[in-house]
């Protein structure tokens, strides 16, 4: 048994608090990607939508609803992924194991860059008379 003397206390709870903040780093994380989940869906329902405001009503639904479908589904897999990913922290943490990882930052890029160049490419290939709302009368 360990005796107890100030400095092996004092070294606990040092250690005690470094792990409630990374937990708490961990959690604002978390939420960070819930809010980038829940504006991507919304940005999502934005795209879809925006064809009801344009004077006269397209004749067919065109592509956007497929941009702004790809939109809302990015953003419920990453609600899924960073759900995932903080209990895996989580125990990382708990277990003394963690190493900071680069996968997720990447796969995250490259997924925003994808749908960055889909929003790119819709704006400039709608014709002109569909872009009524863009441009002052």
């Amino acid at each position: 048994m360990e005796p107890c003397s100030l400095s092996n206390i004092q070294t606990k709870v040092r250690e005690n608090t470094s792990r409630v903040r990374e937990h708490l780093a961990n959690e604002r994380t978390y939420l960070a990607w819930m809010r980038t989940a829940i504006a991507l869906m919304g940005f999502g329902v934005v795209i879809v939508r925006l064809r009801y405001f344009q004077s006269p009503q397209p004749p067919s639904p065109g592509n956007g609803w497929k941009l702004g479908l790809v939109f809302s589904c990015v953003g419920l897999v990453t609600v899924l992924l960073s759900t995932w990913h903080y209990f895996a922290i989580r125990r990382a943490i708990n277990e003394d194991i963690y190493e900071p990882g680069d996968r997720w930052v990447i796969l995250f890029s490259l997924t925003v860059t994808l749908l960055g160049t889909g929003v790119i490419y819709f704006v400039f290939t709608a014709s002109l008379n569909q872009m009524n709302l863009f441009l002052p009368e």
